[in-house]
């Protein structure tokens, strides 16, 4: 059995308004006041271009339309902004435990 784990990211392809076709990794999902939200950023299957990326976070509304979900954006900018901040925090707090995870032990004497 390998040691590596095989992950494969929840991806998620949007049609905007111009009807251009670009797929988003989903990075979080939370609910917040009775509404879902996901955070995605742009997905490339060439890890040169997401390097190339500006690696700007989308945050996306869901929306049911007759029991389908679509996926929208926030007008409202109070609400946007309350919801980011909810969403770079956590991601920020994922993150952090992962570097802490891979640098070994806490316990000061280790490098």
């Amino acid at each position: 059995m390998s040691d590596e784990m095989n992950f494969t990211p929840e991806l998620y392809t949007l049609i905007d308004e111009e009807g251009n076709e670009q797929t988003f990794e989903m990075m979080d999902a939370l609910e917040q006041d009775g509404e879902k939200y996901y955070a995605l950023i742009p997905y490339y299957e060439n890890p040169d271009e997401l390097v190339e990326d500006d690696g700007e976070l989308v945050i996306l509304k869901v929306q049911d339309d007759n029991g389908e979900e679509l996926l929208v954006s926030i007008d409202d900018d109070e609400e946007f902004d309350k919801i980011g901040e909810i969403f770079l925090k956590r991601l920020e707090e994922m993150f952090d435990e992962e570097d802490e995870s891979e640098g070994g032990c806490d316990c000061g004497h280790c490098n």
